[in-house]
């Protein structure tokens, strides 16, 4: 699983920025004004050599009423759930006391911590570092958020700090599909579990946030194992007030990562929303063979169900290769079919290409959809073979392949889904330009 890092600091020392630049989103909101960051937010960086979630926390300060207390407290938490620290300061404010009550703090956690002495632009890495060694956590880090400079230095040093996480499963569970059933609180997740477990082993509760930590779950069936994890509830930001919820939320990501195969479970009942699109985009970013349900289905009138349909064409088109599951989590309707769907995504997911066969494939395809011409000259796919499993990816060598458009590339990627009757998993397909025989 990926290792969590946490921005901390004061007020408007430049977290939100940086958080911005290692996720390269705008998801944290920015500007010059302190305390805009109120509860801890998550995303996946994508600066330095592996990826990790980033927590973007409310700045740390004596706290002077209530609101303060619950921001304070919220990233006390953060550092709970980190494996590292980004400990940002002010060049242009200098060393604070408030720097030296958090650098306190911060070494009682026992946690990896890294200074990131930010707005040093302009000014010398050594004379912008100097004052902040006193803080007595190690060689300080100049960088720049709003510019980018030095933060790639800076994630590489967080980095080596932390252990290689393995990115595959252990040997012994390499044929065990471990499966996560994720979506909104209320969906019907612990239900689903049950269902599927066939007893009730997970706390059911009719009320959103019952699930408040990732739940994991042996299942043995028709001779077959199985690892079932059930997870807390995900909703947006706005809409988390609990303490204990928010933590769960990290708990939720991890599950994502952890799993091979990830359930996401819609509800019926609701229409679907902006969360569910973002939490089925993320399962799809992490490669993970997923599986869409829609619970409480028994429930609905035939123009209801009409309308749903329509909004997961409408809402989840990235999900468009997926065949939706109706059911019922309660009775059990439709429960049993889940497993002969886990089996084909995880087969899908984990399965070899042949070399050969893979390029008729890509022939085929060109001849029938040939690339687009650039500058006079067609884009020219020479070979392909497969570059890993979990999910499929399809290394493709050629000319010019950098300006091949986003529309080709998904087409290639549908052809091969097809061909190679691909269920249930996304499927990669990543170009290298082909090297000059003449050079």
């Amino acid at each position: 699983m990926k290792h969590v890092i946490a921005l901390v600091g004061r007020p408007n020392v430049g977290k939100s920025t940086l958080f911005n630049r290692l996720t390269r989103t705008r998801d944290a909101l920015v500007a010059d004004q302190p305390g805009l960051t109120r509860d801890r937010i998550y995303g996946v960086g994508r600066i330095g050599d592996r990826p990790y979630i980033v927590v973007d926390t409310g700045g740390i300060e004596p706290p002077s009423d209530a609101l303060d207390k619950r921001i304070s407290g919220q990233t006390l938490r953060a550092i709970e759930e980190a494996d590292a620290v980004i400990f940002l300061v002010d060049t242009r404010d200098g060393l604070t006391p408030s720097d030296r009550d958090i650098a306190n703090d911060l070494r009682r956690s026992g946690k990896p911590i890294l200074v990131a002495a930010n707005k040093s632009e302009g000014v010398a890495a050594e004379v912008a570092c100097a004052e902040f060694h006193a803080l007595g956590s190690g060689p300080p880090v100049a960088i720049s958020a709003q510019r980018g400079d030095g933060v790639r230095r800076l994630m590489e040093a967080v980095l080596d700090s932390l252990p290689t996480v393995a990115a595959e499963l252990p040997e012994a569970q390499a044929d065990t599909p471990c499966v996560a059933v994720v979506g909104r609180p209320n969906a019907g997740k612990s239900t689903l579990v049950n269902a599927l477990l066939g007893e009730e082993r997970v706390v059911v509760f009719d009320r959103p946030g019952t699930t408040r930590d990732s739940i994991r779950v042996p299942l043995e069936r028709d001779e077959k194992n199985y690892v079932v994890i059930d997870t807390a509830g995900v909703r947006r930001r706005t809409k988390i007030d609990d303490e204990l919820e928010k933590v769960s939320v990290i708990k939720t990501l991890r599950a994502v990562e952890e799993a091979n195969v990830v359930i996401l479970l819609l509800d019926a009942q609701r229409e679907i929303s902006g969360q569910d699109a973002a939490l089925g985009g993320f399962i799809i970013d992490e490669g993970k063979a997923i599986i869409l349900a829609v619970n409480k289905w028994d429930r609905l009138e035939p123009s209801k169900r009409a309308q749903i349909k329509r909004e997961i064409d409408r809402k989840l088109p990235f999900l468009s290769f997926l065949r939706p599951h109706f059911i019922s989590a309660l009775h059990g309707t439709g429960v049993g079919e889940l497993f002969a769907a886990i089996d084909l995504a995880f087969r899908s997911a984990t399965r070899d290409l042949a070399t050969a066969r893979l390029n008729r494939v890509l022939r085929d395809a060109v001849q029938a959809t040939p690339p687009p011409v650039r500058r006079g000259r067609r884009i020219k796919l020479k070979y392909a073979h497969q570059g890993g499993r979990n999910p499929p990816l399809v290394l493709i060598h050629g000319n010019q392949v950098e300006h091949l458009p986003a529309s080709y590339r998904r087409y290639l990627a549908n052809v091969f889904r097809k061909a190679f009757h691909l269920e249930g998993t996304p499927v990669r397909v990543e170009f290298r330009q082909a090297g000059n025989p003449y050079e």
